[in-house]
């Protein structure tokens, strides 16, 4: 009687282990490239002057999303991913969270990669956050992230890592480094330019990772957001380019695309590729008064014109039913959310109400999208652009720099 239990009990133990090992095998890897201020005209296959091999090559194996829509701001659009639900629900509407101001998506919102995690994903984050720290509650590693290395605010020096404030009724400049693995203060390295650094991490997680679990990481571009900084050799070809930001820029976004490059030569080097999803998206429209250019869109960051809300945006898989195509189906930031964890097999009935709509069978079938409209914002507090005290007198270049 007890060896019979024993080999049931073994039988089940055997059946349990299969049976989450087929499921492993079935979901995909999941990885999320997100660009800083990138726009519309600041990629190759929009005729842009700037040169993106890889960005182009992936996207034309891919899904091209040419009716793809973001919000104006950072934070905005960040909430609207790891929500998926509008900012007018989570008090994200306000423009972005500067340095100074003590609040973060609510706590009682479950997150993108918390999701991912009941799902089974390994869930790792690098770069950056900007959906607030002034309490440790809120950052990526209490939202659902297993790892995290990056930064906390909106900007910083791409070399030193620091971030300044300045504090005009004290009439001082405040600085402090902006770097952590995990919760902790990451030094030690200053100097490494930051597309690079982060990129690296990135290729470590990949490279570190057990094939035979499935994979969600959320890679978050410090490029292409001012300062304007990038080592020589990347603005080296761009020598045609007379605006001194717009070269600067250009230089900007072709290390960002060796980038993208990099991590996907990782996933293929790590044997992932065959079964990974490839999303990469821009948060905003580019800034276009630090070389970003958006044309033939009007407007730019911080703009509900065409430049600051359409978005750069494509999928690259081995597993889309119709690759090498372009959709012009609606498709809004905050449809990730529904549409990413539909694919690991996940359930979003542990969240509040969705405003996103699972969008996969639109991009890999190319069927006509469940979305009809999508809402901008609704902000009856918009006054000023400066909530930290920054006075006027500022130029218009150092108010948008966040």
């Amino acid at each position: 009687m007890a060896k019979r239990q024993l080999r049931c009990s073994l039988i089940i133990a055997v059946l349990i282990v299969s049976f989450t090992s087929l499921l492993a095998s079935r979901q995909p890897h999941i990885v999320f490239i997100l660009a800083d201020d990138f726009g519309w005209n600041d990629v190759g296959y929009h005729s842009s002057e700037i040169r993106t091999p890889n960005l182009d090559k992936l996207s034309a194996t891919g899904v091209r999303l040419e009716n793809y829509y973001v919000q104006p701001l950072c934070t905005p659009s960040r909430n609207q991913l790891m929500t998926g639900r509008y900012q007018i629900h989570t008090g994200m509407q306000h423009q972005i969270i500067w340095p100074c101001q003590p609040y973060c998506v609510p706590l009682d919102e479950k997150l993108l990669p918390q999701l991912m995690k009941e799902a089974g994903y390994a869930t790792h984050m690098v770069g950056k956050w900007h959906l607030g720290m002034y309490k440790k509650d809120c950052l990526p590693t209490r939202r659902g992230f297993d790892t995290y290395f990056g930064y906390l605010t909106g900007s910083e020096d791409y070399y030193t890592h620091v971030r300044c404030v300045p504090i005009h009724a004290l009439n001082l400049t405040r600085c402090a480094l902006d770097l952590r693995e995990g919760e902790e203060v990451a030094s030690g390295y200053k100097g490494d330019y930051s597309t690079e650094l982060l990129s690296q991490r990135a290729i470590s997680v990949i490279a570190k990772h057990d094939p035979n679990k499935p994979l969600f990481l959320y890679m978050a571009l410090q490029a292409v957001h001012s300062p304007l900084q990038v080592p020589e050799r990347y603005t080296a070809p761009y020598s045609f380019i007379k605006d001194h930001n717009r070269r600067l820029y250009a230089g900007m976004v072709s290390a960002m695309d060796e980038a993208v490059g990099n991590i996907t030569l990782a996933l293929h080097q790590a044997g992932l590729w065959d079964n990974t999803v490839l999303v990469f998206s821009t948060d905003n429209g580019g800034q276009t008064l630090t070389g970003g250019s958006n044309w033939p869109l009007r407007g730019r960051k911080w703009s509900l014109w065409e430049g600051g809300v359409r978005g750069v945006g494509f999928v690259s898989s081995p597993l889309l039913k119709q690759p090498g195509t372009i959709s012009h189906e609606l498709i809004h930031i905050s449809d990730w959310l529904p549409t990413l964890v539909g694919l690991a097999g996940g359930s979003t009935n542990t969240t509040k109400p969705l405003d996103g709509f699972n969008v996969w069978n639109t991009i890999s079938k190319g069927f006509a999208s469940p979305r009809l409209e999508l809402l901008h914002n609704i902000d009856p507090l918009y006054v000023d652009i400066a909530p930290c005290k920054f006075t006027f007198h500022l130029t218009e270049t150092r108010l948008l720099q966040d």
